[in-house]
Order: C-alpha cells, then structure tokens, then sequence
C-alpha cells in the first residue's frame, strides 16, 4: 500500500506539524521547539515537544513520537492510509489512485458500507412481527419514535441467518461479514452465523458520521450477557470510542455526562441533555477519558446507584482527573439509575441533581466512610487510612492541603497528624518510583523493556550502531545516497535485528530522500515513535559526519561477525550512575 514519495512530500509540506498539532494541544514556543502536554498520556507538566526544523514530535513522558502521519494515526485512532487522506482532505489534495493504496481504502469503506447496511436492516426488522418483544420492552422504557429514528435503534431477530441472507443479497460475503464482526464463525462445524440474535441494536457512529459497530442489549433478565458489543475491527477500537459522543461532542460547552449504558444515555438525551456518552462495554479507559478532554473540561459521573455502580465511578475517578478533567458525580435518591430518575421526576429535577453533583472527594470521603464504623476507634482509624492514601495521590499541593483540613474536620481528628500521615505516604510512593525508574533504566540498558526491537537484548552495541546508521540516513540524506550507491560496504544482511534491517531495507527503498512520513505504511505507530527517535537523538548531537557512519558500521560488522562485547551490565551501570549524578 505505497503512496508515491512526491505526494507525502507535498502532504507534508501542506500540513506544518506545529500548525496540525496545535488543533489538539496548546503548544507553548521553547527555543527553537514547541511543547505542551501530551495528548497520548496523562500529564501535568509538559513532556510533549514539537520539533519544527525536523517536522517531528516526542513525547518524554510516554514515548509516543514520529511525524504528522504518525500524530494523526495515534490522535484519531487512524490507520497510515486513513491518516494521510485525513490529511489530505485538510490540505485540499485529491488522493492518488495508486491499486495498492486503493485496496485498503476500499476495505474499510467496505466495511463502513456493510455497518450502514446493517443498521438499515436492524431498523427495519425493529418494526417487523418478530421484534413484538423488543417493541414491548421499548414501550415499557417509554423510548418514543424520535428517540428510535434519532439513535437509530434496530433489532436483530432471534434467527442464525437473517441478517447473513440480507448482506448475500448486497453482494458481500462471509469472510467480510466476520471482519466486520456482523457474523461469527463456528469452531466446531465450521459454519457462519448471524452475531447479533434477538437483541435491541444501537449503532455506534463515529464523528464523520460512519457507522463504526454496535451494541446488542437483551430485552429480557434471562438473556446473559446483558449486552454484547462489536469487538475491535479494522474501523473500531471499543477502547477509543464512546457512544453518542457524536451528539455529545457539539453540545458539551461546559460538561459531559457519562452513562454505563446506552438507555441512560438516550434517556438522558431525550430530556433535554444532548451532552450524555457512554462506554462501550469495557470499563472506562484512559484513551476515552482524553478523547472526552478534547471536548470539555468537566464530566459528571452518572453510573448507576448500586453498589456496582459506584464501585465503577470510584474506579473512573482518577482516570478522569488524570486527564485534566474536573469531576463530580451524581448522587440519585429513589432512583437505580439516571433513565429512572428522569421518569420519576423529570428533566429539571435531573438538571438540579447535576448542578449539586459531589466533587470527586466528597464523593471518594463518602464511600470510604460507608464501609466503616464510625462510631468505632478503629474503624475511624481504618477510614482516615484510606482517605490519606487517596490525598497522597493528588499532584496538587493546594488540592491536598484543601482535603487534608476538610477530611479532619469531617472526621473530627487533628490536622497536622493528618498531613503527616500524607507526606509520610507521599514518601514511601517517591521512593517506589525511584526504584522502580532505576529497574527500568537497567531495564533498557539490557534491552529487556524493549518491546519494538526484542532482538535489542543481549545485543545493545549492534543495536546503537544500527539506530546510529538509519538515524545519520535519515539526517543527512547524502550520506544514505552514498549507501544506496555503494560507497559503503553496507547492505541488509550487516543488520543483526529484524528491526533493524527491516527499516534500513525501508529507508534505502526511498526514491528520494529518505522520510519517516513514506515509510509509515510498513510499520506500526509504536515502531514509527522508535523511527523517529533515531533521527532526534542524531539530530541532537554535534557530530554527524561521514566518520560516525564508517565508526558505526564498522561496529556493527564486528557485533554481526561475534557474540557481543559483553559491555551490557557496564553501560546499565554507567546510566545509573549518571542518573544518580542528576538528583
């Protein structure tokens, strides 16, 4: 799936790094760079940088990097060829018809016209005979006909076969069907069938407007699982996406409500709050919690009101806030959940409710002092245990300072024993991760974190002088013209990795000067970041002369030709040493 090189260079040219990731972070000029926080991970102080003379990214938190192809892949959750039409579309290019680049374009098209399909057929059969029960169950829920036609509701009759039948008439086959996860595949007898049987359908659709998967809900207590959702396909990640935030996204000004399920979330909708998501069958992860970053500032928790529930939005707390978002959560009476709430007493009382909703430590205080007693010394001993360990782990000192004189006071006990029982825990969780950053830099050292280029363990030396070479290749393109040509005793077979020798074959490929943006279709975004920091780190040193690349193949001839230098364990050393020197 190659695009031509002049395309990418062109892509490229149009779309200006700083300018593309500055409509995702708020990038702050620093020297030459730019930097802010990342987007990929949770962070509060900026570890992202933009490298403009290079036109790349790294993240020195959580080591994402690459280039503007790379960015867009991890930012929406694209594929290379995805990413570049994505890109192209903003730059105003038409797309080249190159046939290999056409066929993977032609594969999620396929599959984003098998979901429509799809969800045309589930509407259709909501109305048929077969689906009285559904119908029933939607009246009982007292869901109306705009709330159906706005979502977009369907059913999936109780046959192994009928939804399989309409899709052969369309033409598509068995084998897409099942990429597309509409139908399954028996181990046993080797025969299809329909995925989703007897079920609501709620499609799930995207920001462009696709139809991306689905959820099935049962319409009976007996029906387990509850509900049953599309696994990841070429066009869906559950773990990046969230329902309805297609609605949600344009109407969130100064929140967004999370729901555990579907139901809450139309019911939530229909009253008059189009700001409502939900999850997608999973637990909530922290690429969702970013995604709702990219459009508010604060979430109120809205999970049910049992123990499951609760137990679920104490979980979702921190991954919120880790984020960067504010966070409070609704604390319903009389109701198990918020579609029950909204029924009982109606869409003002609901808005009330929110405008009262628990910040996140009124909310985390309350369930820990419902699990002990109060009233015993040592259930208040326990209770004030656990709330300093949840004080501990906020960053900001003024937040812990505010919840340390509220918490005592709530519990009726002595401030400054309090913060001292926090600093002592902050302590302890300090020096859990310094000795967790050294195993991991003597981790590194021995190549045994590495989890782009295994082959890097035990092989360090081989390894340095590989990412040298591709990174001198990539920095100066002369200096790989003059590879290509043969100035160099250097070819594919020299390279002791399978990465490593996979990317050389890739850059030396290049028609013109070597770039991480051509290359990209061959290789994951995980591999591009370890690309790109090759180029980086030779960018960053003095030395970048034809002596460095004669030094480094030279080493590489000696490590391909040996068993190793054995310098592992005396270069994990020196970096602790060094790493020590610095604190």
């Amino acid at each position: 799936m190659k695009i031509s090189q002049s395309f990418i260079e062109e892509l490229k040219y149009r779309n200006k790094i700083d300018d593309v990731v500055s409509s995702y972070v708020d990038l702050k000029r620093a020297g030459s760079n730019k930097v802010g926080l990342c987007p990929f991970h949770s962070e509060r102080t900026p570890s992202f940088t933009v490298f403009v003379n290079t036109e790349t990214f790294k993240c020195f938190g959580c080591g994402a990097g690459g280039d503007v192809i790379t960015f867009i892949m991890r930012a929406e959750n694209l594929e290379y060829v995805s990413a570049v039409e994505f890109l192209a579309k903003r730059a105003g290019l038409e797309m080249p018809s190159d046939n290999e680049y056409k066929s993977e374009l032609v594969k999620r098209s396929r599959i984003f016209d098998m979901n429509r399909e799809a969800a045309r057929f589930f509407n259709k059969m909501l109305y048929d005979p077969c689906a009285q029960e559904a119908r029933s169950y939607l009246e009982k829920r007292k869901l109306s006909e705009a709330a159906v036609k706005r979502f977009g509701i369907g059913y999936a009759p109780k046959s192994f076969d009928s939804l399989r039948k309409h899709m052969h008439s369309l033409g598509y086959r068995d084998e897409e069907l099942k990429e597309a996860f509409l139908c399954g595949k028996s181990t046993r007898t080797g025969n299809y069938f329909d995925y989703f049987r007897g079920r609501l359908i709620f499609p799930i659709i995207d920001n462009f407007g696709n139809v991306i998967a689905f959820g099935g809900r049962a319409t009976d207590d007996e029906t387990k699982p509850k509900y049953l959702n599309t696994s990841d396909t070429p066009v869906f990640k559950k773990s990046r996406n969230l329902f309805a935030l297609n609605f949600a996204r344009s109407a969130c000004e100064e929140y967004l409500i999370l729901c555990e399920g579907y139901m809450d979330v139309i019911a939530i909708n229909i009253a008059g709050f189009p700001n409502a998501v939900a999850t997608l069958g999973t637990a909530l992860t922290s690429d969702q919690a970013r995604i709702m970053a990219k459009y508010t500032k604060k979430v109120v928790i809205s999970y049910d009101n049992d123990e499951a529930g609760q137990a679920a939005a104490k979980r979702a707390v921190p991954i919120l806030s880790e984020a960067g978002l504010e966070v409070s959560v609704l604390k319903m009476k009389d109701a198990k959940d918020p579609d029950e709430y909204i029924k009982k007493f109606g869409a003002a009382k609901f808005r009330e409710l929110i405008n009262g909703s628990r910040g996140k430590f009124d909310f985390l205080f309350d369930t820990v002092i419902k699990k002990h007693n109060m009233d015993d010394p040592d259930g208040k001993v326990k209770a004030a245990k656990e709330i300093c360990e949840i004080i501990a782990g906020i960053y900001s000192s003024v937040e812990r300072s505010v919840y340390i004189a509220k918490a005592a006071q709530r519990l009726s006990v002595d401030e400054k024993s309090l913060k001292g029982d926090v600093d002592r825990i902050r302590r302890r969780l300090g020096r859990t991760e310094n000795e967790r950053q050294m195993q991991k830099i003597v981790s590194d050292a021995y190549g045994y974190s590495d989890r782009v280029n295994r082959e890097a363990v035990g092989n360090t030396r081989a390894a340095r002088a590989e990412e040298n070479i591709i990174g001198l290749m990539l920095l100066r393109p002369e200096l790989a013209d003059k590879i290509k040509k043969g100035e160099y005793e250097l070819c594919a077979d020299d390279f002791k990795t399978s990465f490593g020798r996979k990317v050389f074959e890739a850059v030396e490929a290049c028609e013109g000067k070597p770039d991480i943006g051509i290359i990209g279709a061959d290789f994951t975004v995980d591999e591009m970041s370890r690309i790109s920091d090759m180029q980086r780190r030779r960018a960053d040193l003095a030395k970048n002369d034809e002596t460095v690349l004669a030094d480094s193949i030279r080493t590489l001839k000696e490590e391909k030709n040996s068993e190793g230098s054995g310098d592992e364990l005396a270069d994990a050393l020196k970096i602790i040493q060094t790493k020590k020197n610095r604190q």
